[in-house]
């Protein structure tokens, strides 16, 4: 079995807040082997860590005391405690994450530790979720429905007025949707740094986050991808909606869209290649005249079309393996995987519908509980 070190904190680390289901800000050494898991951390910490199995020591264990006594800088206090517990611990090589502080594997390869930067095992051992990790993640999907849900009813009570969109007299803007999307995530104990309300000509690009007055009949894409305070698990939704009239284009793109998006979830299951799935979406539109990731000429860059993969793993981190894209790799049982089909127009607008789900041995649970109507 390998030895695993990892020096992080729970809160920005995947790696880290995997092993250890607790929020701890500052970043702490934490070491497995054997089965064994072992951490050194400030007195702050050390009964939160045991509860949930970790053999936590306080710094103190170390020379705490000592180091600060001599006035080393705060810095070069934490290091040496690193070195010291490694010591102690018999640490001679170990595999790390590909975030691991470059400072420190400095200082334990020049005190004779080997450190192997292990991307691919940090990723797998992240795959399959922890119960605790589904349980977050299905509590951060309800809350972005409802959220999605109340951005709905806003839309409902707006009305079309000369080609604006207007509620309680005054402009609908995305940043009026964005308040009331995070007051809804605060009611379900979920946290976002940002997602995107975009429409117009902005729901063509990728990932413009939306701003401005929301005008009537143009397409509106809200993609929302809150995180649970608890387990610090994602989830991730998007629909397309419209306050007026949708036009004849943005119908069909919707039609295709929402075809491409039931026909991936139907050919979702354990075993299968992401690309796969992605190549299905793809047929599907090149068939209707849309160019797509597959069809377009090497290094040629598309603006249009279907310019995006079908979607990815979610869970630590939103974006995560597997792809579902044109990078090999094939579905797990235990996956949390969106699927986002779009299609768009550069410089007029766009539609995506994105669901999330879990990867079944034969089949997937769709864990997205909303309607995808337009209007």
């Amino acid at each position: 079995m390998t030895d695993v070190l990892i020096h992080a904190d729970t809160i920005r680390s995947p790696e880290l807040r995997h092993e250890v289901p607790v929020a701890v800000p500052d970043p702490f050494l934490y070491f497995e082997r054997n089965g064994s898991k072992l951490a050194v951390v400030s007195s702050f910490e050390v009964d939160r860590l045991r509860e949930v199995g970790i053999d936590a020591q306080p710094y103190e264990a170390f020379g705490w005391d000592e180091l600060i006594g001599k006035g080393m800088p705060r810095e070069e206090v934490d290091l040496e405690l690193s070195l010291r517990a490694a010591s102690e611990w018999g640490v001679s090589s170990a595999a790390v994450p590909s975030t691991f502080p470059l400072e420190l594997a400095d200082r334990l390869r020049a005190a004779g530790v080997t450190l192997n930067v292990a991307r691919d095992l940090f990723l797998e051992r992240r795959r399959v979720k922890t119960e605790a990790e589904l349980e977050g993640i299905r509590r951060a999907q309800k809350g972005a429905d409802a959220a999605m849900a109340a951005a709905r009813e806003l839309f409902r009570h707006a009305e079309p007025r000369n080609g604006s969109v207007l509620l309680d007299g005054e402009p609908l803007t995305s940043e009026r949707v964005k308040q009331e999307i995070l007051r809804v995530f605060g009611e379900h104990g979920l946290a976002a740094e940002e997602f995107i309300v975009s429409h117009g000509a902005q729901s063509a690009v990728g990932h413009d986050m939306g701003s401005g007055e929301i005008k009537a009949d143009e397409p509106v894409v809200i993609d929302i991808w809150p995180r649970d305070r608890e387990s610090m698990c994602f989830a991730d939704m998007t629909r397309t909606f419209v306050v007026g009239t949708p036009s004849d284009e943005l119908k069909e793109y919707h039609r295709l869209v929402y075809d491409a998006l039931q026909r991936s979830l139907e050919a979702t299951r354990a075993g299968v290649e992401g690309r796969a799935v992605f190549t299905l979406v793809c047929e599907l539109f090149q068939e209707a005249g849309y160019p797509t990731q597959l069809s377009k000429k090497p290094g040629e860059v598309l603006d249009s079309g279907f310019y995006h993969g079908l979607g990815h793993g979610v869970g630590l981190e939103v974006h995560e393996q597997p792809w579902l894209g044109r990078a090999p790799g094939e579905l797990v049982a235990g996956d949390v995987v969106t699927l986002e089909p779009g299609l768009y127009r550069h410089g007029w607008g766009g539609c995506r519908l994105e669901d999330l789900a879990v990867v079944t041995e034969d089949g997937c649970e769709n864990l997205t509980d909303f309607p995808y109507d337009l209007q």
